[in-house]
Formats: structure tokens, sequence, C-alpha cells
């Protein structure tokens, strides 16, 4: 859709029309065609048409409307030759263009390398940056071989400076650790040969995850601190675009240590410690999720386990309540008669102790139990990793009012190794947070032999975790060094603050966090009863209890056999 000119653009054009025309008043005929197409081609594209048919019909028949020539004119038109030559140059003079020489493509490529192929590294996007300052400098872009030229040149010089860059950033030390990583003496798989360990090293850093468990967090950690053992510093891509480095990493991934070996040393660095660099971003993420699933899966099982074992004991008691008020009444009216006399016949024992499963298995006691088995499985399994998810991670967080949970975590690393330790000492602080309320109070505070009331070490462990895994999820806690994890405060704009109004407007959310809930509330009702109305109509689907998942969807109708080409 063509867009609307302003003012100042529409006399700009009139007064260009008014130009072309006093170029063309002299000319008649097919010459007359032949430079007004010339012309027009050249102030739309700045540069000349490489041939005839480069110009679509219809500019030939609007250019021939405005110069009162026939279209078919053009077909006497000489496209080499002389008077095509005149022409140009005539064009190029008054539009006051010249040609590109040895000397304006050696200064293009030079602003290339230092103003574009540093933070752009598409060749697309330099050409079409290259021809963008041909016009800005009214230089006639010189012809596509030519300008592919260039471009690569200018590609190249600028990755180099890049590589160089990088590479003088490094410490002598660093840069050993990093060779040492594609050293001779492993295969082009990166898999451990001869001497050396470093391209095994390289191979494990480069490895994906394996599925939620202590061995893979223990294994996720391992590749964390080797990287970090290379030592590089913060600051190496400061001023280094994302997407380059991006780039390199994903060079870096795919090469074989032989093939890293053989590039420059330069080359070699600076793809090594950009692959360093975003894998550390990536593991910190890997391991923030294995915590947050880790912490999630403790108190699924805790939870699956306790229900297995309380529904063997469970049998549901019908007409609880005609049973209590019966038993009320009785126990009023027997005055000193013994229990069994008035109690059991209005309610056997048999009955009352099914009564006393059910509660179990539905009230307090039941979470409680849960609690406390989850409490074991953490310390007899799940405690290892991720009290050493606390030595290579740093938290941190916006927030005063999540500090506690900061705090706990502190405490909680400085008393890691302290054995068999089953209260934290008397005089030390213990910070309170909101995930020791409820149900897990009763399991943390506890009277020892002296009667003083005490902080159960391990039970406060869990609790901290759960509470730091929903305060993650919410991002209310951040990790240092994490990319998805990061500190929420990097994802706004630098001017947030100073144009919120515009910010909020451009994402067409409320300013007022009240009326952001309501709406976010109301199409979440309007979705779930939506969902509602439509599920008895699936008969492809089935939702009920089940040990293998709730949801169920019906397979899917085998497809025919392909038949066989007879070609």
């Amino acid at each position: 859709m063509a867009r609307e000119l302003g003012q100042d653009e529409l006399i700009d054009r009139w007064t260009l029309v008014e130009a072309e025309l006093a170029m063309v008043a002299g000319k008649r005929g097919a010459t007359r065609l032949g430079f007004a197409v010339l012309l027009r081609f050249y102030t739309e594209h700045g540069r000349f048409p490489r041939s005839r048919s480069e110009i679509p019909d219809a500019a030939v028949d609007y250019v021939a409307r405005q110069v009162g020539v026939p279209v078919t004119e053009l077909a006497f038109y000489d496209w080499s030759g002389r008077t095509i030559e005149f022409h140009r140059s005539q064009i190029r003079r008054t539009l006051g263009f010249r040609e590109c020489s040895v000397a304006d493509a050696d200064k293009l490529t030079e602003w290339l390398v230092t103003t574009v192929t540093q933070t752009e590294r598409g060749a697309e996007r330099v050409r079409d940056q290259l021809l963008d300052r041909c016009r800005e400098e009214r230089i006639e872009p010189p012809t596509g071989g030519r300008v592919d030229r260039i471009v690569r040149s200018a590609l190249h010089r600028g990755e180099e400076l890049l590589f160089a860059r990088v590479a003088i950033r490094l410490s002598e030390a660093v840069r050993v650790r990093l060779f040492a990583l594609v050293a001779a003496g492993a295969d082009d798989d990166g898999q451990p040969g001869g001497d050396g360990d470093g391209p095994a090293v390289l191979a494990s850093i480069r490895s994906d995850p394996g599925n939620v468990s202590l061995n893979t967090m223990l294994t996720e950690i391992a590749k964390l601190e080797a990287v970090r053992a290379v030592g590089l510093s913060a600051g190496v891509f400061a001023d280094i675009a994302p997407k380059v480095v991006a780039a390199w990493r994903a060079r870096a991934a795919v090469e074989a240590p032989s093939h890293l070996r053989g590039h420059a040393p330069e080359v070699t660095l600076a793809l090594l410690a950009a692959l360093l660099h975003c894998r550390e971003r990536e593991i910190t993420d890997t391991l923030v999720e294995l915590l947050i699933s880790t912490v999630h899966r403790i108190n699924a099982r805790a939870e699956v386990r306790v229900t297995k074992e309380l529904i063997k004991e469970f049998k549901r008691v019908t007409g609880k309540e005609n049973l209590l008020f019966r038993v009320a009444e009785a126990t009023v009216n027997a005055g000193d008669q013994l229990v069994r006399d008035t109690v059991f016949p209005v309610a056997p024992q048999a009955v009352l102790a099914d009564l006393i499963a059910e509660f179990k298995s539905s009230g307090p006691t039941y979470q409680r139990t849960v609690k406390a088995t989850l409490k074991g499985s953490y310390t007899n399994h799940y405690r290892t990793g991720l009290i050493k998810l606390l030595d290579v991670l740093e938290f941190r967080s916006n927030n005063t009012t999540h500090r506690p949970v900061l705090d706990a975590l502190e405490l909680i690393t400085r008393y890691a190794s302290a054995g068999n330790l089953h209260y934290y000492p008397a005089g030390e602080h213990i910070p309170v947070h909101r995930g020791l309320s409820e149900d897990w109070e009763a399991l943390v505070y506890k009277d020892d032999k002296r009667r003083r009331q005490r902080v159960v070490r391990m039970v406060y462990e869990v609790c901290t975790f759960q509470a730091l895994r929903e305060q993650l999820r919410c991002k209310e806690i951040w990790v240092v060094g994490a990319d998805t994890w990061r500190n929420p405060a990097e994802d706004l704009p630098t001017d947030f603050e100073d144009h919120r109004v515009e910010h909020y407007q451009a994402l067409r959310k409320p300013l007022d966090p009240s009326q952001f809930i309501a709406d976010l509330q109301a199409e979440m009702r309007a979705e779930l009863e939506a969902l509602h109305t439509a599920l008895p109509g699936c008969d492809w689907l089935s939702i009920s209890d089940r040990a293998a998942g709730a949801v169920k969807l019906a397979p899917l109708e085998a497809s025919p056999e392909p038949r066989k080409s007879n070609a």
C-alpha cells in the first residue's frame, strides 16, 4: 500500500519533476523517451538500468505519457554506444552524482568496516547499507559483482577486527586454558583420545542436559564449574553485538576440535570465548529450571506416596453428620456411664475407626504427613544437589520484601556442612519468611529437651527451597549470570520510567494494576467457560482419575498405506 507524502516531500518531488522536464525539453522521439526513462529510473534507484528488461512496462507507459512520446519509440533507443553514455553523463552532472572510482570503493569499504559490519553480519543488510550510503554520498553504485566484492571484503575485515578485539582482552592464562580445550589428542568428534582431557571437557560443555534428576543436576553443576574455571571476564563481549556473539557460539558448537585448531589463533580464541560465554548463561538457566522442577517433584512424589499409604486404610463413612449427632446426644445423656455402654451401641468401634482414617486422609494430618515424607525424601536424596546449587548460583532480588528468603539461603549455606546438626544453634538469627506458615510451622519449630523452641534444620531448608521456587517463578528473585532468569529490570527499555505511559499504550495495557488483574481474570473465566462448554462434545478426549494421567486422547486413525509409483 502506498504511503502518504508530507508537504515538504511533495515540494521536493515537484522540484525534481521540473528539473526532469527541463532536461528532456530539447530532445525528440526515441531519444526523448529513452532519456526520460533513464532519468526516472536513476532518480528512483540511484543507478542506471542494466538493460531494457529491468524497466517495468507500466513505468515506460507512465513516462511516455508524461513526455508525449509513443511507447513504441523506445524500441528505437540505442542501449549501447555514445548517445546513451552522453545521456548518463548529463544525468549524473545535473543530479550531482559521480561514478564510483577506486578511491570511492576503498572509502565505502572502510566505512562499512568501521560502522556496519561489526554489528551487522548479514550480507544482504550490509549491501542495503552500502547502497544507501552511495545515495547519501551522491555516488553511482558500482556493478553488482563489484558491490558483492566490497560487501565480502568489508564483512571479512570487520570480523577480523572483532576477533582481534576479543583476543586482546584475554589474559595469557585464559588463552592457555582456551587452547587446551582444543589441544591435540582427541578425534574430530571431541572424544578423548591421547594426551590431555581438554577436548573431553569441551564436549561435555557443549552437550545438552538430561532429564530432571539428581545426576543431571550434578552434571550441569560440573559443566558450569568447568566453564567458570577458564576465567573469562564479564566484559569480554561488552561492545560486541549479541547476534554476532550468538553466531560465533553456533559456529563453535558444531566445529570439531581439529577444525577449531586450524583457524588463526585470534579466531580460535574468539569462537571458544563466545561458546563459553553463551554456555555459561545457558547452563545457569538450566540449573534454575532443574531447581524449580526438582522442588516440585519432591513435593509431588511425597503426596503420591502418602496418598497410596492412606488410601489402603481409607473407607468413606456415609451419614457422618447424623452419626456424630447421635454420638454427641448419647454422650450428653449418659451421665457417668462408660463410653462402651453409651457410644458403641450408637457408633460401633469399627465405624469410628473408619471415621478417624477419613479425617486423617483429608484433614491437617494428611498435609503434615506429606510434608514429613517430603522432608525425608529431600534429606536422603535431593539435598546434595540443591545445596551444591547454592554454591554456584547467586540469587538476588529488587524487592526488599523477599530479602528474608535470600537471608535464609545464606543461613543454609553457612551450615550446609554441619554434619548431623539437628537444630540451628540457639543464638542464631533465623530469617522468617512466608514459606514457614501453615502446616510447615508445626514441623519447623520443635521443643528441645530443655523445653526451648528450636528450628529443625532440614525442615527449614525444605521450606526455604519451596519459597525460593515460588519467588523464582514470578521473577521476584533472579539469578546473576542467567539469561531467561536474569534481572527483570533488564527486560525493560532504558527509558521505561520516563515514558511509562507511552510504553503501556504500545503494549495496550492499563496503568492501573487492579484493572489489569480484573481484565486477566475475566479473560481466564471466559476461556475456562468455553472449555467447559466444549468438553462434553469432544468424543476424542477423556478426562478421569487414572495413574497414567488424567487426560487421555483417542488414538488417531491409521493413514492408508502410500501407493507405489509406477514410474
